[in-house]
């Protein structure tokens, strides 16, 4: 598998040298401290799974995950749903809705509801493996419901909601015009000023509770559906219930973390992505966005009660079915194992949650490993300092004897939060940062050339480099403006790159990018200007003129200048590169 993704850097903040029970961490008012894990029916049954089939799935994730920490087993999405001829994912009419105009589980699919128990009995068996258990809810309220005009529970008088002498229904409080946008025969907001509208939604999440539901994933009011109103009411009545109830909060296309700040305090988990399925371009998708919320400190951030977790989506990995299928597990994941371990790889060390999607009942032994893997589970619960590096190297030290990892330091960048050391790109002539050099006489033949970015402080060390002449052999006629630039007044090292692409991590282990052994071949000659208003080192005038520049290793510079593959560029003979 090929990519030029950059890679994640973490550093463990280990306190213990055996892995500690999630649960010793994740209980008392500190609310979900620890990213949350479980499985979710969507993946592998789409909206079609029965009562029978969910709790033969949760006998399998008590028996083999939950020693690992996947505590949570939530039913995803139409539960309330009849699957007859006719039902589909936006299909109108097939639902099964109480005189509250709630929705209730069908019972053709979960016989423990047809009492009128709803939920209780499936939850007190899932308690009962020592799992919690999980549902998903849409925004509002349910286009049947606002079609039959339902009145509204007053969850205090157990009667219909009155305000001002007359009955409140669906019709009063049901925003038509703000229906799902995936899902427009399906849900729509509540206007959550009325106190109508606040009083169905109460009742809702009321029920749930006396349910004795644990994770409530709310679909549909965030994103590109993001209503802030609806998410701040409800986070309010999830705070008051006795017991805690995890919440999450979903889709999460077009999320940035300048909106997901906005959630500050009101919930748990949040998507960061749309949903994410079995193909490279979705698992790639991810890279960008888990760096950018990693730079934003926001893994973990302030969440209900507790801490918040940007969500990467489910891990469809194992046995699966199709989006928007009417049909259960029926063919395998198309990720290679290598992307899939990728996958597995970059969740864990963004902080994701894990909520595993295959089909637990015929989950085969590979997948279980990597779900399973111990380094990763680690990295996922009590890493820190997550965030994009651009180049990574080290070598295994030996077995780890207390320790689930031991590396060497980083070459040349010791630490990414060292703010001291500075690496050397390219970039456009026409880019500012491609001045601010000065050069320094060192005596008759040599001379430093030193970088600093024109606002920074004077305090701080430049980035210098020491410039040599290249020997005869290597300076052709009218060439005399070639230098070799050397990292340190002896002539050792070279700055040395490729100009194609960014390195990988195998290459920059074996270059040592940026410095190399001196050579003086056509990676290591660069043409060297001094303008009277600031000395550069670029390319020559007849070929396309790119600049070297100094960088900070500061994580906002960094990820500016290489997501613009900004990297060393070196002079070649005769032609481009």
């Amino acid at each position: 598998m090929k990519t030029t993704l950059s890679l994640f850097c973490c550093s463990l903040s280990l306190l213990f040298c055996f892995y500690l029970p999630r649960g010793s961490l994740s209980a008392g008012v500190d609310r979900c401290k620890l990213p949350p894990r479980g499985w979710n029916s969507y993946d592998s049954f789409c909206w079609t799974i029965s009562e029978d089939d969910f709790l033969k799935s949760a006998k399998v994730v008590a028996k083999y995950l939950k020693s690992h920490g996947y505590e949570y087993v939530v039913l995803d999405y139409l539960w309330y749903r009849r699957l007859v001829p006719g039902a589909y994912t936006d299909s109108l009419g097939f639902d099964v809705i109480d005189q509250w105009g709630r929705m209730v589980p069908a019972p053709d699919r979960w016989p423990s509801a047809k009492s009128g128990s709803g939920f209780a009995e499936v939850a007190k068996e899932v308690h009962s493996l020592g799992l919690k258990f999980g549902i998903h809810v849409m925004r509002g309220l349910s286009r049947q419901a606002f079609d039959a005009n339902t009145p509204i529970l007053d969850i205090n008088t157990g009667r219909a909601y009155e305000e001002s002498g007359r009955e409140w229904r669906a019709q009063d409080i049901g925003i038509k015009e703000r229906s799902c946008a995936w899902m427009p025969h399906g849900f729509m907001s509540v206007n959550t000023s009325l106190p109508a509208g606040r009083a169905f939604l109460s009742s809702l999440y009321h029920q749930y509770a006396e349910w004795g539901v644990d994770f409530i994933k709310h679909d549909c009011v965030f994103g590109d559906d993001f209503n802030l109103e609806e998410i701040t009411y409800v986070s309010g009545l999830l705070k008051k219930f006795d017991r805690p109830i995890l919440y999450s909060l979903s889709p999460g296309t077009s999320v940035t973390p300048t909106m997901a700040k906005e959630l500050k305090g009101l919930a748990n988990m949040y998507r960061v992505t749309g949903d994410d399925w079995d193909s490279w371009g979705d698992v790639a998708s991810h890279f960008d966005v888990a760096r950018d919320f990693a730079k934003a400190e926001m893994v973990p951030g302030e969440g209900l009660l507790g801490s918040s977790w940007p969500d990467l989506d489910m891990l469809p990995l194992g046995w699966l079915t199709d989006a928007g299928a009417n049909q259960g597990p029926h063919r395998q994941c198309n990720l290679t194992l290598d992307e899939q371990r990728t996958q597995m790889t970059l969740w864990s060390m963004a902080r994701s949650p894990l909520m595993f999607g295959g089909d637990v009942r015929q989950i085969d032994e590979t997948t279980y490993k990597l779900i399973t893997n111990p380094t990763l589970l680690e990295i996922n619960d009590y890493s820190s300092n997550n965030m994009e590096f651009p180049y990574v190297t080290g070598k295994i030290l030996g077995p780890a004897r207390n320790h689930l990892m031991r590396r060497s330091k980083i070459s040349m960048l010791k630490r990414v939060n060292n703010h001291h050391t500075r690496v050397v790109g390219v970039t456009s002539c026409k880019d500012p940062n491609a001045n601010g050099w000065s050069v320094e006489s060192l005596g008759q033949y040599h001379e430093q050339i030193c970088w600093r970015k024109e606002d920074e402080q004077l305090n701080r060390e430049p980035l210098c480099l020491y410039k040599r002449i290249c020997s005869n052999e290597h300076v052709l006629y009218g060439q005399d403006n070639r230098r070799l630039f050397t990292s340190d007044n002896g002539v050792k090292s070279c700055l040395d790159a490729s100009p194609r692409h960014k390195l990988t991590s195998s290459e920059w282990k074996k270059k040592q990018p940026s410095f190399s052994t001196c050579r003086g071949d056509a990676n290591q000659v660069y043409i060297y200007h001094h303008f009277s208003s600031s000395p550069r080192i670029d390319r020559e005038r007849k070929f396309a003129a790119y600049c070297c520049n100094g960088l900070s290793t500061d994580v906002e510079v960094e990820q500016q200048c290489h997501s613009q593959e900004q990297l060393l560029w070196p002079m070649r003979q005769g032609k481009t590169s």
